[in-house]
């Protein structure tokens, strides 16, 4: 369901009605007669729905986290924010960058249509930009050429299947983030997709290595073993971002969870 055309929709439907309320009924009713309903329940909504258009095409867009692939950054069910003009301003329904503001950052976690199915929405973090040579090989990571840090502290609780998991926290791009990841899983990509700019990766039995084409960016999971990322579907177009999310506002389970992340 494309909630933005919907949103669009009803708001162009309610500014007709509006428009037609405000220049031409308005002056033929009696004074003193009551509204029509359709002015009541049609025009009288406009406002509202034109500014929360407006937000959310504009400036920030709400979304819940549906997975566990961002474990321990992002939880199931955290609802956040998304920044809209982080990586330029776009026209709204037509996701058409007509505003230059800025580019993703290595470290940046970011909200992004999936490129084998752009109705669907994907959040994963920024490894690879632009030009980048992204190595993952035995579970580390490293960036053309240099070795992304790593320092394992306490084992993560996953409080619903009451498993513990290896812990560490990761520096990308002077950003630290906690990640999980298992020793005893494999290293290596099982099944990777037939994406566009396959032929840009190559993989092995310890892992992988891909040359990011231009105007594209390599995305993974902080839960590195639970994560579809672009190890397995590759990499994601500029044209596919949303923006990029920096706060949680709300989880049902965990009415704590309010703040920043990086």
């Amino acid at each position: 369901m494309d909630f933005a055309l919907i949103l669009f929709v009803l708001s162009l439907v309610t500014g007709v009605l509006w428009a037609l309320d405000r220049f031409v009924m308005r002056k033929r009713r009696t004074e003193g007669s009551p509204e029509p309903v359709w002015v009541e329940w049609g025009a009288g909504f406009f406002p509202i729905l034109l500014a929360i258009f407006l937000l959310r095409s504009f400036l920030v867009e709400p979304f819940r986290i549906p997975s566990g692939s961002m474990i321990p950054t992002l939880l199931v069910g955290d609802f956040i924010l998304v920044n809209k003009y982080s990586y330029g301003i776009r026209l709204p329904v037509l996701d058409k960058k007509i505003i230059e503001t800025g580019n993703p950052k290595r470290g940046d976690v970011v909200v992004f249509r999936y490129p084998m199915n752009p109705s669907q929405d994907y959040i994963k973090r920024v490894v690879g930009l632009p030009g980048d040579t992204v190595e993952y090989i035995n579970k580390k990571i490293k960036v053309n050429g240099v070795d992304m840090t790593t320092r394992e502290v306490a084992p993560y609780l996953n409080a619903e299947r009451l498993q513990y998991a290896q812990q560490f926290v990761e520096t990308l791009g002077g950003v630290e983030h906690h990640i999980l990841n298992d020793s005893d899983a494999p290293a290596f990509v099982q099944q990777p997709l037939a994406y566009p700019y396959r032929e840009n990766c190559v993989y092995t039995s310890d892992g992988f290595r891909c040359k990011v084409p231009a105007g594209h960016y390599f995305m993974m999971g902080d839960n590195r073993d639970q994560s579809a990322d672009s190890r397995i579907w590759g990499f994601v177009p500029d044209a596919n971002l949303r923006g990029r999310a920096f706060f949680i506002w709300f989880n049902f389970s965990d009415l704590k969870r309010i703040g920043r992340f990086h």
